[in-house]
């Protein structure tokens, strides 16, 4: 039996939600020290489509972008997940995360987000991680899924993704 081909390396990228600078900091210290050199940071975002967070974390957090430089194997996700998981408890207090750390990739073509939380849509990876495809490039523009989170559907973070994808095409080119 022939043996397929390996995926084409994918662009990690982590969204925060964050209130504390200092926490971010730090956090994203650790993220570095194991996924490399930050390439892109994008400006804060407010996070009002939901208060899903709110009660957990307080209201006023701010959604930010970074991308790592490194390429990554699509599988490496489920790493990424389970050590910004491992962050998030570092800096809880008590049962309340200070900071949320949500690890996915995109390729040319999509962006998928890593999730420990069960989905109709979410297809299941391993060590309780699932992958949640959330948009897909349609013609030269980012398309969000029906069961797409409201603020990623709400096309306000499409410039910052496509700055990512552009820096993602020229790194395979120059692979």
């Amino acid at each position: 039996m022939a043996r397929l081909a390996d995926p084409a390396p994918v662009k990690l990228f982590v969204v925060t939600l964050h209130r504390n600078p200092s926490i971010l900091d730090q956090a994203l210290k650790l993220l570095t020290e194991t996924w490399g050199e930050i390439d892109f940071e994008s400006e804060d975002f407010p996070f009002q489509e939901t208060n899903y967070y709110d009660q957990e974390m307080g209201p006023g957090l701010l959604r930010r972008f970074y991308s790592f430089r490194n390429l990554i194997h699509p599988d490496q996700i489920v790493e990424a997940k389970l050590h910004s998981n491992s962050i998030e408890e570092q800096f809880a207090q008590g049962a309340a995360r200070t900071i949320n750390l949500d690890p996915g990739y995109l390729d040319t073509y999509k962006v998928v987000l890593a999730s420990a939380k069960f989905g109709g849509q979410k297809i299941y990876l391993r060590d309780g991680i699932y992958a949640d495809m959330t948009l897909t490039m349609y013609k030269g523009k980012w398309e969000a899924f029906l069961w797409g989170f409201p603020d990623f559907k709400s096309r306000k973070y499409d410039a910052v993704l496509c700055k990512i994808r552009d820096l993602y095409k020229e790194q395979r080119r120059n692979l």
